[in-house]
């Protein structure tokens, strides 16, 4: 299983964000998270990538417990893209891969040379030396993206990759998302777009209150609920 996570409970004093949840994204699958803001889904991604510790429950990332002795090794399979463009300002764009995949274990050459391929990649070779804050918005999600794959990890969290950018970086992040999981990598996605879901995901979860409330193939989804999109499946069972 790519990603396991069963009874997860957190809360934050009196307000439980993830409910005794259970979710299982099999290995190699393109598998989407959809539901209103507060729903709980940051919570759900940030307790999977050791950013936000659970009260209560178990994740395991393809097989590796996610808390506890070996959460470190879980770490390292994980590549997170987070819905907040968090980039060190004060280092230039080559060196910040360079540093994340050295992070992550790579010896400097094998980091050297994969920051480079993302940067071609990513078409961001003309931005190596600039400082992210200089950056565009679409030029910051890129290396966001770039970031989270340095190192070249088997089940990648993307949190509303796509959050604020034109048509036609959209549809380019959408080409490099789909080629990686053509390469066999395990795909989590959040994402308020329901046609970005529709067109990528093969299976999606639906979260109210931090809890799954439906989940299955999108086609599977709109005949269970006699819908004609999955924008409709979901005003039904989580909009307000």
């Amino acid at each position: 299983m790519g990603l396991r996570v069963e009874g997860l409970v957190k809360r934050f004093g009196d307000l439980t964000a993830v409910d005794s949840l259970d979710l299982a994204v099999p290995e190699g699958s393109f598998f989407g998270l959809l539901g209103p803001n507060g729903a709980g889904k940051t919570t759900l991604i940030r307790s999977v990538v050791g950013l936000c510790e659970p009260d209560e429950g178990h994740i395991e990332v393809l097989g590796v417990p996610a808390w506890g002795r070996r959460g470190a090794e879980a770490r390292r399979l994980i590549g997170y893209a987070p819905q907040e463009v968090a980039l060190d300002r004060f280092v230039p764009v080559r060196e910040a891969l360079e540093l994340h995949g050295r992070y992550f274990g790579m010896s400097r050459r094998d980091a050297v040379a994969r920051a480079r391929e993302m940067l071609a990649t990513f078409e961001l070779e003309d931005k190596a030396t600039s400082y992210a804050n200089l950056l565009s918005g679409g030029m910051r999600r890129r290396l966001l993206l770039a970031r989270a794959l340095v190192h070249r990890p088997r089940l990648v969290i993307l949190d509303e990759p796509t959050a604020g950018v034109d048509i036609e970086l959209r549809h380019d992040l959408w080409a490099h998302i789909s080629r990686l999981h053509a390469d066999g990598t395990t795909i989590l996605l959040t994402t308020h777009y329901l046609e970005e879901a529709e067109a990528l995901c093969e299976r999606v979860a639906f979260m109210r209150d931090g809890q799954i409330v439906t989940e299955g193939a999108p086609a599977e989804l709109r005949g269970r609920f006699g819908a004609g999109r999955l924008e409709d499946v979901y005003l039904r069972v989580v909009g307000r």
